[in-house]
């Protein structure tokens, strides 16, 4: 656990010191909310759909997972997302659209990882609203937006909004930052459409006190090599009989090594900050290496011959898919009688 996760994981007297700055922190965010909430702040609406996945803490909650499996979903139905980011860990100025030839450098490792994933559309940039707009204009099939962490981006109007929270994490000691890992209340998550909690191994659901709220599972899937995107294992066939070393730099990066472990694989393992940015010379090359998809794409220039990237796959419980398909309908109806977008209704299928 790194030194942030272990002063918000309790209400020790490291976090207790935090205190009079989360308490400024908490204040000027619920002023912010309020000038919103009573519209005394504008918010710009796209025309489209926008659906908003986000998570009211700070560090990895699995957002970048659910976006993925939302955006192939919403294909899976005949729409044609668009996928909008704040581009974190890139140095891209403006809007930037994303394509598989960017650096991570560039346009951040998540954005990256959406696009090569999915192939949708996918645009970066600080504003959010800026963002959409040039998703639009240079993408104009696209009918419905998904905006990759945006829970807080208040300008940018939003028809759904989904929270993510960390199954095992939850929401820490429920502190603001930087006494805790909160963004905003815990209250926010009255206030969104659903909170969707990330479960990793045995881990049940928490109950945030009869808030609506799924679940989705998740679990490895195969194994491709970077030096060889086009072959693809079961973890069962990787050859774990030379020794193995297991690196990540994400938000959590103990679930990705417990998940390996239930899988059977025995490695070493070494942990980086989130969003790291590996260079060359920094990993050993004659080493069977184990990393996520989202480290993969930044390491692809100089991987090694045996570094393999795990793929992660996320199971929503049915009843989510049911009430998000529901939702989905809704919006659409709603937004094209109100604003005369395009009809994405006859693209629905069932």
């Amino acid at each position: 656990m790194r030194a942030p996760e272990r002063v918000w994981a309790r209400r020790g007297v490291p976090a207790m010191l935090l205190l009079p700055l989360a308490a400024l922190f908490s204040a000027v965010a619920a002023m912010r909310r309020a000038l919103y909430r009573m519209r005394l702040l504008p918010r710009a609406a796209m025309g489209v759909p926008v659906i908003v996945v986000g998570n009211i803490t700070a560090g990895g909650s699995g957002k970048t997972p659910l976006v993925i499996w939302l955006v192939n979903h919403l294909r899976a139905r005949g729409l044609r997302p668009g996928v909008v980011s704040r581009g974190y860990g890139g140095a891209a100025r403006g809007c930037v659209d994303v394509d598989a030839m960017r650096s991570p450098t560039e346009v951040g490792d998540e954005p990256l990882l959406v696009h090569v994933k999915t192939g949708v559309p996918v645009v970066v940039g600080r504003d959010r609203v800026a963002a959409a707009r040039t998703l639009l204009a240079r993408h104009p099939g696209v009918d419905v937006i998904v905006s990759d962490d945006g829970l807080q981006h208040y300008p940018l109007h939003r028809n759904l909004e989904l929270a993510v929270v960390d199954a095992s994490a939850g929401l820490g000691n429920g502190w603001p930052l930087p006494a805790g890992p909160l963004r905003e209340p815990p209250a926010r998550l009255r206030s969104v459409d659903a909170v969707v909690q990330v479960v990793r191994g045995d881990r049940p659901p928490r109950d945030y006190g009869g808030i609506t709220g799924w679940w989705i599972d998740t679990r490895p899937g195969q194994a491709w090599r970077l030096a060889q995107p086009q072959l693809r294992v079961a973890l069962t066939d990787l050859p774990v009989n030379k020794p193995c070393l297991a690196v990540t730099g994400i938000g959590r990066p103990q679930g990705f090594f417990d998940m390996l472990a239930r899988a059977g694989l025995r490695c070493e393992t070494r942990a980086f900050p989130d969003h790291h940015a590996f260079r060359p010379g920094e990993l050993p090359v004659d080493r069977l290496l184990l990393m996520t998809e989202k480290d993969a794409v930044k390491c692809r220039s100089f991987a090694g011959t045996h570094w393999w990237a795990v793929e992660l796959e996320i199971a929503p419980e049915a009843g989510f898919v049911a009430w998000l398909d529901q939702k989905i309908t809704a919006i659409v109806s709603r937004v094209d009688a109100r604003e005369g977008c395009i009809d994405a209704r006859n693209r629905l299928e069932g």
